[in-house]
């Protein structure tokens, strides 16, 4: 990270780092990046004050993309990264980022116990259906069917694909969102809420792979704002999620819940506690 100054305004290039990403040409990541650094800029975030978590993969080269603190982690160990960091500095802005492959595979446990823990940050994954970096094997949200790459089973996996913000929703994930690639000011917009939030936020986004999912250039025309009251009703949320087919975006559920690791104020004052010591 280069030197900041703790007195001024950052726009969001002030956010991206000197070094060039080597994504393949129209991948979806690099717009989740422009996403990313606008939303920093909106908060009026601090480089100094904001840190980027990754896993590995395409999508978890991004903190090497950023100009905040940032911790390239292991495989799968993004999260628990993450959450000690935020434990061990409640100050920073702690966003942590992966892939589908790395988040709901590889580190599908740990997605559920974050949700559940529901320690303030956020968690975006950048979903794109398939294991990018190692050259097309179906990950966790691939559909079942689906064996158009030489990595892939004849006929597909047979796999019932993963639903991950079902899943966020029934681990207790306190803000539920879906974006898109293809709409950076709008998932833009999606980060910096789910950022303001406090808990545990999850952010999907859709990020198209057509290196090794050509037919995913039709995500432009099948993804649609879904301009609905996000609700902070667990049941109405469920429903609206089991009934969801993946392509509509937009904030889908706000909870409640006090994140985890917040100060806890005092019901008793010590006299009180003193008199349950009297004989």
């Amino acid at each position: 990270m280069s030197s900041c100054d703790s007195t001024a305004t950052y726009a969001a290039k002030d956010f991206k780092s000197d070094v060039k990403p080597v994504w393949c040409p129209g991948c979806g990541d690099y717009a989740v990046l422009s996403s990313i650094t606008k939303a920093f800029a909106d908060l009026g975030l601090k480089p100094h004050e904001t840190s980027v978590v990754s896993g590995i993969g395409c999508s978890s080269r991004i903190p090497a993309y950023t100009n905040t603190y940032g911790i390239h982690s292991i495989h799968g160990r993004a999260l628990a990264v993450g959450q000690g960091l935020k434990l061990a500095r409640p100050d920073l802005t702690v966003m942590v980022a992966g892939g589908d492959g790395d988040g709901f595979s590889i580190g599908g446990n740990h997605f559920l116990h974050a949700c559940r823990r529901n320690v303030d940050l956020t968690y975006i994954v950048m979903d794109n259906r398939v294991y990018g970096m190692t050259k097309g094997q179906p990950s966790p949200t691939t559909e079942s069917d689906w064996d158009a790459s030489a990595m892939a089973p004849p006929g597909g996996t047979g796999m019932t694909p993963f639903h991950p913000l079902a899943i966020a929703l029934a681990s207790g994930a306190n803000f539920i969102a879906r974006g898109f690639s293809g709409d950076p000011n709008g998932t833009a917009q999606i980060i910096a809420e789910a950022i303001r939030h406090p808990g545990f936020s999850f952010v999907a986004i859709m990020s198209p792979c057509i290196t090794f999912r050509e037919e995913q250039r039709d995500w432009k025309n099948t993804m649609r704002n879904v301009n609905i009251e996000p609700t902070t009703d667990p049941a109405q949320a469920a429903r609206r999620l089991m009934t969801d087919d993946g392509f509509n975006c937009g904030i889908l559920y706000r909870g409640n819940r006090p994140a985890y690791g917040k100060e806890k104020k005092a019901t008793n004052a010590v006299s009180d506690l003193d008199r349950e010591f009297t004989l």
